[in-house]
């Protein structure tokens, strides 16, 4: 796909109601509890897939399934127990759902952690937010790349692997010295770190599955990013009092002048489902600045997310990180 800046604009006027009929597709959305994720599940349930529901608490994700079923009568959907931050759980996950022999269609990497106050780490000793944002769904991705295959040889539909990124990467450096954060933690800094490393492990996903020829050929890796959405990733965390109140107006605000966590949602729903949508895209909204809704195209790159020598050494950090090798 060209990056460079284009005169037509895909999506225009692209809503939830042009999604595909997705029947007979099953689909996996990670932090599908609640905001962005919640919403792309909901629809994708709406338009026929059997959705899995990816949450790290069983009722949290018991309670987001109820509220798919009542909102849409009739949906297939099941909570799977998936804790990003574990590479234990993902590798548990995965062996279930290797064994049960089935195609998966669409794998959506939304999951996320933004900006704790103090450095946290995973259950495996990483930054919490490289570790899960980036480490979790490049150990989730390598593992069920073989049911993705399988769904590319038996499908009229591409399966696809969407990954969430921000435009928060445009003030993303990759730095290889400290990816932890060991030896500096700033809370904004490691998440927009680790938006910039989930585009150029979209884009390098990209390269490496359209090199590696079929059954990997069959299988799209596309980007997305939901400009400004009123989420939680947004008003949990570590506050006083004070600061919590403040970023709850703060929130309310984004949710009145920007995007609804519905909103938000349909970058990534775009990028899941259109036809239009290309292999190596990245999507959002084409508001101001990005950060609010209207039609869904091209996002802006910087031009770090395009640095293929540093997605290579990204890459390969990944795997001597995570102990799983990926095409």
């Amino acid at each position: 796909m060209s990056r460079s800046a284009t005169t037509k604009a895909i999506g225009k006027g692209w809503t939830v109601a042009d999604i595909p009929s997705q029947a007979g597709r099953r689909a996996l959305i990670t932090g599908a509890n609640s905001g962005i994720g919640y919403h792309a599940a909901l629809e994708l349930a709406r338009k026929g897939a059997h959705v899995l529901l990816g949450c790290r608490n069983q009722s949290k994700g018991d309670a987001a399934l109820a509220r798919v079923r009542a909102e849409a009568p009739g949906a297939s959907a099941e909570v799977a127990l998936l804790d990003l931050a574990s590479l234990e759980s993902i590798r548990r996950f995965a062996a279930a759902e290797m064994a049960l022999g089935v195609p998966l269609d669409l794998l959506i990497n939304n999951a996320g952690v933004m900006a704790p106050k103090r450095r946290q780490e995973t259950a495996d000793g990483f930054e919490i937010q490289f570790g899960t944002n980036v480490l979790g769904h490049f150990a989730l991705t390598a593992l069920l790349l073989p049911a993705l295959e399988r769904a590319a040889e038996v499908r009229t539909q591409r399966p696809r692997v969407v990954t969430i990124a921000s435009i928060a990467h445009k003030q993303g450096r990759i730095n290889f010295d400290d990816l932890q954060s060991t030896r500096n933690y700033a809370p904004m800094g490691a998440y927009r770190q680790s938006k910039l490393a989930d585009l150029m492990f979209a884009f390098k996903l990209d390269r490496r599955l359209r090199a590696a020829g079929p059954p990997a050929s069959g299988v799209m890796s596309v980007a997305a990013h939901p400009g400004v959405a009123n989420t939680k990733l947004f008003q949990t965390g570590e506050y006083m009092a004070i600061e919590r109140v403040i970023r709850r107006g703060i929130s309310a605000a984004i949710g009145a002048l920007l995007n609804s966590e519905a909103d938000g949602a349909v970058p990534t729903l775009f990028a899941a489902t259109a036809p239009e949508a290309e292999d190596g895209g990245y999507y959002g909204p084409q508001g101001f600045l990005e950060m609010r809704g209207g039609d869904v195209g091209p996002a802006k790159i910087a031009p770090q997310a395009l640095d293929q020598r540093a997605a290579a050494q990204l890459w390969n950090e990944c795997e001597i990180f995570t102990g799983i090798s990926m095409l």
